[in-house]
């Protein structure tokens, strides 16, 4: 393997840490490398050629009061694959925030779980004001660039995809929403174009936006809501985005106090709303359906009058019944999906009769979908969900699920080893739906290792195609991407 260390940034953590997410899987790292002529096992496959992206939390300062895994650094992993070969590259995007926290060598922002008035910057960003934008939670590749961004809302920073070269942050030719974009924008890859939301504290409370190939905005509308809201993912069918207005979010009465405390309002409805992807608000159509929570959506596509769209029902949104953390770990129980026991699931939306139906697609526990990008908004067979382990936010295997069959195969991984969200990476000249590859990186703690493992998409459940080693251990995290060369 051939290494270049780019740069190390100093950590203020302590120095023998027992917090659970700044540890185990969760160890944050400081170091930036270009990697290539890496260790491999197995053959990297030549028809494999795109890169593979992951966004993870690295903490670097000890917070003002509290720690959330949610509120570590940005981090991007790169991967990518050309002819055979594959190349490595990390690096933390380079914030507003991080850039003003190294040079005050202190945390400067409250986290999730603290007040607001912890502060001590006198400015914030996104939904929930006066908290740190940190990029951490997801990432796409939009017009060639790499776009970071966080879960309240914030900017949409760019990198290079390969070199993670920064390359500043999204403007759209000067008409970027001063509300901000939500983590989650969607790409159309058939037509280039993404879409997002965002949400905030002042109505109308949502907004949906539609931005070209070439990074012009074309459409960005009121979504007008009740109250506050708090959706974290969004779906899109070829002529369709799709909105969810859930009955989790901010207690208005704590919000009048200046806290940020959710709650499920079981007596309200789960509300969607669906959207031409050129419309206006007063061409919004509402659904209903059952009140839950869903954090990410699988996919949604058109058949006939109905939109079809797969998300995770959330059975147990507020971890009710449920031993509450206190302290530091306050609220750490709602970060296990076993808990919250989310199961994929169908929503039918009749556009023609104004009709909701749902069903249950399968009783397993799973979440952070990935399918083949080129099926977005129409109709697939297959996602690639993860396994949530037991007790922390992590995963500890894939799952294949076949929307026809019901049939599910499992990867497992041995205990101790964790995956990432594992994309779905199309071969070259791929002929069906699952001719391709799964690609995740682990975090091994027995170990104390990382490697990119790349499966075959149509038999995951065989060998490893190839296992290609890292620097050292990267850290877990949220989202990642795949996006094919030709895209690059």
């Amino acid at each position: 393997m051939k290494v270049e260390l780019n740069h190390t940034f100093e950590s203020h953590l302590p120095i023998n840490d027992t917090h659970p997410y700044r540890t185990g899987p969760w160890q944050p790292q400081q170091r930036e490398f270009t990697a290539w002529d890496m260790d491999v096992e197995g053959t990297i496959p030549a028809d494999l050629n795109g890169v593979y992206l992951r966004n993870t939390e690295n903490p670097l300062f000890e917070p003002i009061k509290r720690y959330h895994p949610f509120d570590g650094d940005a981090m991007l992993h790169s991967m990518s694959f050309e002819g055979g070969e594959a190349r490595y590259t990390n690096r933390f995007v380079r914030t507003d925030a991080f850039r003003a926290e190294q040079d005050a060598q202190k945390s400067l922002w409250a986290g999730i779980t603290e007040h607001p008035t912890n502060a001590i910057a006198d400015y914030g960003w996104g939904a929930r004001t006066m908290m740190k934008d940190n990029a951490s939670t997801d990432v796409i590749v939009h017009g060639g660039r790499a776009l970071a961004s966080f879960y309240q809302c914030g900017e949409l920073y760019r990198l290079d995809p390969r070199t993670l070269e920064d390359q500043g942050k999204s403007s759209w030719h000067g008409k970027f929403p001063k509300e901000g974009v939500s983590a989650h924008p969607k790409l159309d890859e058939h037509t280039g174009e993404l879409m997002f939301f965002n949400y905030g504290l002042e109505a109308p409370y949502m907004h949906y936006g539609l931005v070209s190939r070439d990074g012009e905005l074309t459409n960005y509308i009121d979504v007008p809501t009740a109250s506050t809201r708090l959706p974290h993912d969004m779906a899109f069918t070829q002529n369709y985005a799709i909105l969810n207005d859930l009955p989790l979010y901010w207690d208005t009465k704590s919000l009048a106090e200046g806290h940020f405390s959710n709650r499920f309002h079981r007596d309200e409805p789960s509300r969607f709303a669906v959207i031409p992807r050129n419309g206006t608000t007063n061409d919004i159509r509402w659904f209903e359906a059952a009140p839950t929570f869903v954090l990410h959506w699988i996919n949604a596509y058109e058949d006939g009058d109905d939109v079809v769209l797969d998300g995770f029902f959330q059975h147990n949104p507020t971890a009710r019944g449920v031993e509450r953390a206190t302290g530091p770990l306050k609220g750490f129980e709602t970060l296990d999906m076993n808990v919250l026991q989310a199961q994929p699931h169908r929503w039918r939306f009749n556009l023609a009769t104004g009709e909701t139906r749902e069903e249950s697609l399968s009783e397993t526990c799973s979440e952070f979908p990935m399918i083949n990008g080129r099926y977005a908004g129409r109709q697939h067979r297959y996602s690639y969900n993860a396994r949530c382990a037991q007790g922390l936010f992590a995963f500890d295997a894939i799952i294949k699920h076949d929307n026809k069959t019901g049939r599910e195969e499992t990867v497992v991984m041995e205990e101790g080893v964790f995956v990432s969200e594992t994309v779905m990476a199309p071969r070259d000249g791929s002929t069906s739906e699952d001719d391709g590859y799964l690609i995740t990186f682990t975090s091994d703690v027995n170990r104390d290792l990382s490697e990119c493992v790349i499966f075959d998409a149509a038999a995951p459940t065989e060998a490893p195609v190839a296992r290609i080693r890292l620097p050292e251990r990267i850290a877990s995290g949220t989202h990642s991407t795949w996006a094919p060369l030709g895209d690059l």
